[in-house]
């Protein structure tokens, strides 16, 4: 299993993101820390495999913390700018994923991580066909087609509905107003968020269980 830590300030998402790892086959997580200095202590405490870290930590930044973790690393941030993402991918980060995003797109970039590793399991020399396809390895699934199998008339529907609807829906929503499954209104919406008509955001309800919205993206 890789073993894996999750670095993030909010509470809640990070129980979010431990849900989506949990997912993954191959990965487990180990623990949870919402501070540069917790993750310190966390990472010589639990030697993990993996970290999942935040830009935005209470008492510095991620980033800079990164550095000294000696440990491989992915960022989920909000952190969008060029700045940033340079930072971390200097820093050694592995990948860089834009907060919101969906379990498929984590578990992604968590298969990859995997194959990566796996490719450099063994303590040999390689040859440069080897290293190449360890870079790939990283990233070629960072892109992913829109899932085949779907209604382009669905589609639509659900399209339409969060078009007309004036504000952000949940997929039970969205499942209620076209009389269809919510697994099927989650998969659609997940389809078009992944490309990028509809903005997906947590939304923390009274019982503070967090699920996710959906806003359609004015000029889609």
């Amino acid at each position: 299993m890789i073993r894996t830590l999750i670095v993030d300030d909010d509470f809640r998402v990070a129980g979010v993101h431990a849900g989506f790892v949990a997912e993954v086959p191959g990965f487990a997580v180990v623990g949870t820390a919402h501070t540069a200095a917790e993750a310190r202590a966390r990472v010589r405490e639990l030697t993990p495999d993996l970290i999942l870290l935040d830009v935005y930590l209470p008492d510095e930044s991620g980033l800079a913390v990164l550095p000294e973790l000696q440990t491989d690393t992915i960022v989920l941030s909000a952190a969008t700018d060029a700045r940033s993402i340079r930072t971390a991918i200097r820093a050694g980060a592995l990948n860089y994923l834009i907060k919101p995003f969906t379990t498929r797109q984590l578990a992604e970039r968590l298969g990859g991580y995997a194959r990566y590793r796996g490719l450099l399991a063994e303590e040999r020399a390689l040859g440069q066909d080897e290293v190449d396809r360890v870079f790939r390895a990283l990233h070629e699934q960072d892109r992913t087609a829109t899932p085949k199998g779907q209604s382009s008339a669905t589609s639509r529907l659900v399209s339409e509905q969060l078009r007309t609807a004036g504000g952000a829906l949940s997929a039970a929503e969205v499942a209620g107003e076209l009389g269809m499954a919510r697994a099927t209104a989650q998969r659609y919406l997940t389809a078009l968020a992944e490309a990028g008509g509809v903005e997906m955001r947590l939304r923390y309800g009274a019982t503070g269980r967090p699920e996710h919205e959906y806003r359609w993206v004015a000029g889609s």
